[in-house]
């Protein structure tokens, strides 16, 4: 299993603690670090619809131009734009076997995800 985010975020940590806590194995991939590649988002985009995994609340979305986000109106764009800047990818994003388990953190889905 693997939990995708950036260190730094309070989200992000609210979910590593709750697995480490719950001894729940997984890797953890730094965006920040390791960036993504294409492949990766192309998968999560036949399991969510791009409008889910970019993050419209975030700052590094509010941050870009209004001729960027006007930019963004698919999935091709919105791959380009979540490989370019990573922190717009909302997170974390818990995957297993290629499966998108949970985006975001919730602790009643990870309670339910993990029947604990």
């Amino acid at each position: 299993m693997k939990l995708y985010g950036i260190p730094n975020c309070n989200t992000v940590k609210k979910a590593r603690t709750w697995l480490d806590e719950n001894s729940v194995a997984y890797e953890f991939h730094d965006f920040k670090k390791l960036g993504i590649d294409e492949a990766t988002i192309k998968q999560w985009l036949t399991q969510q619809p791009w409008d889910k995994l970019v993050n419209r609340a975030g700052m590094t979305w509010r941050n870009l131009s209004d001729a960027e986000i006007a930019t963004v109106t698919d999935n091709l764009s919105a791959m380009q734009l979540m490989m370019t800047k990573t922190s717009v990818i909302k997170r974390p994003l818990l995957v297993k076997d290629d499966s998108l388990l949970a985006l975001g953190f919730d602790e009643a889905t990870y309670q339910q995800l993990f029947n604990h």
